[in-house]
């Protein structure tokens, strides 16, 4: 198996334990097991990205960047902070954050990968692609705050439980 499909298997790694752990925290729950395959991998898929050969500050190196500082803080938030008072939606905030990272990433390259997508979208400047990348946006903030709503009312007792 070559680096690159080590890198690629890791980020898939990484985007379908992120889309299991989002569900978690839209249910409320924080799947603990899945949360650590979601964070280990979607480090190592940054930190790999930084073992490919490059010759100038590329976009990718940016993004690497800005997933490694998110992902420290949902570490942060997550285990040393224990997820108490705000450090709740720093973590859910900073978590799909770094896993929308991701998927943009994933969306670049399939544009970039697959010749039907290719075709449609051949410098990625075409509707096709900038459609695909603002809808998933859109899609993503839209979860997020419903799981940083959720998840924060999780932890909130209800009245009738107190009674």
């Amino acid at each position: 198996m070559t680096f690159t499909q080590v890198h690629v298997a890791i980020s898939l790694i990484g985007i379908v334990s992120g889309f299991v752990v989002m569900v978690g925290l839209i249910r409320g729950r924080r799947f603990n097991r899945w949360t650590v395959l979601f964070l280990v991998s979607t480090v190592a898929t940054s930190v790999t990205g930084f073992f490919f050969p490059f010759h100038d500050f590329t976009p990718a190196i940016i993004v690497g960047i800005i997933s490694l500082v998110l992902l420290a803080a949902a570490i942060f938030a997550r285990y040393a902070r224990s997820l108490a008072g705000s450090w709740r939606w720093i973590y859910v905030v900073t978590a799909m954050m770094s896993l929308y990272l991701n998927v943009f990433v994933l969306i670049v390259q399939l544009f970039q990968k697959v010749p039907a997508l290719k075709a449609l979208a051949p410098t990625q400047t075409e509707p096709s692609f900038l459609v695909t990348q603002l809808t998933t946006l859109v899609i993503f903030i839209a979860l997020t705050i419903l799981a940083a709503i959720r998840f924060r009312i999780a932890l909130v007792p209800s009245r009738l439980s107190a009674a």
